[in-house]
């Protein structure tokens, strides 16, 4: 039976998901984990997650889903933006009271005030820049109820005004900006996701010159980098096969980062 390629269980740790259990746990992202489980708990109406594309707030949000689910029914995510308002409201009333009605949005509002308690439920909405103004006109009258509380993400954009002033200025009590890691950051992330496959010679060669070119390639943005790093790989993984006496396994070549860089068009030609 062939070995498996240290390269191919390389490249494999570098697929975009969004899987809460694949949540690196660098400095930044606890910090920003545990500033939004305090936050929650606070009785506010609406709390802004935003940063630019790829920067982790999609498993940001699905780790702290994954947390609080654990031991309250009452967090609910909606990971894709559901654009038809009626489908919408359905889903939201099949995850808050577990049936399978079609209310109309006067008769969920009813429920609410009826059914639920103060500041008692938790939505999760993620990629809400996809949202309509008009369904986020519903959802801030659903904040409005006291009963429900948002935990909204999107990206930051010219747009993002949309939702962080004019008449939803009054209902965000909390703002969470999320930023790219710095070079060191960047370095932790890339050996804790090697190291957590058990690569631990590959992850001893990525040094800080090496992290710092990969980080002046990708901006820090998680979903650069690990397409930057899946192709990486992939170039070794041609060398393992075609040439392997080319390959120094001492270091990380410079020649096959640029490569690299080169195949994802970070670098012209």
């Amino acid at each position: 039976m062939e070995k498996t390629s240290v390269y191919s269980t390389a490249k494999e740790c570098f697929v975009d998901t969004e899987d809460a259990k694949n949540f690196i746990g660098l400095d930044q992202s606890i910090y920003f984990l545990e500033k939004l489980k305090e936050t929650v708990k606070k009785p506010l109406k609406m709390i802004l997650l935003y940063g630019e594309p790829g920067i982790g707030k999609s498993i940001l949000l699905n780790r702290l889903y994954m947390e609080l689910s654990k031991n309250n029914p009452n967090v609910h995510l909606i990971a894709s933006p559901i654009l038809d308002e009626n489908n919408f409201i359905k889903a939201l009333n099949r995850k808050i009271f577990f049936d399978e009605e079609d209310p109309d949005f006067g008769k969920f509002i009813d429920k609410i005030n009826e059914h639920l308690s103060f500041n008692s439920t938790l939505i999760l909405l993620d990629e809400a820049q996809l949202y309509s103004d008009s369904q986020m006109e519903k959802i801030r009258i659903l904040s409005d109820t006291r009963k429900i509380k948002f935990v909204v993400s999107l990206h930051k954009t010219e747009q993002e005004d949309l939702i962080a002033k004019g008449h939803f200025q009054t209902r965000i009590w909390e703002t969470i900006e999320l930023r790219p890691p710095n070079a060191s950051e960047l370095e932790t992330y890339i050996k804790k996701k090697l190291l957590n496959r058990n690569l631990f010679s590959l992850a001893n060669q990525f040094d800080k010159k090496t992290v710092k070119f990969i980080h002046s390639m990708t901006k820090g943005n998680y979903r650069e980098t690990n397409k930057y790093m899946y192709s990486l790989f992939e170039i070794y993984e041609y060398y393992e096969r075609h040439r392997p006496s080319l390959i120094n396994f001492s270091k990380i070549s410079k020649k096959i980062l640029e490569m690299a860089a080169i195949k994802v068009g970070y670098i012209d030609v």
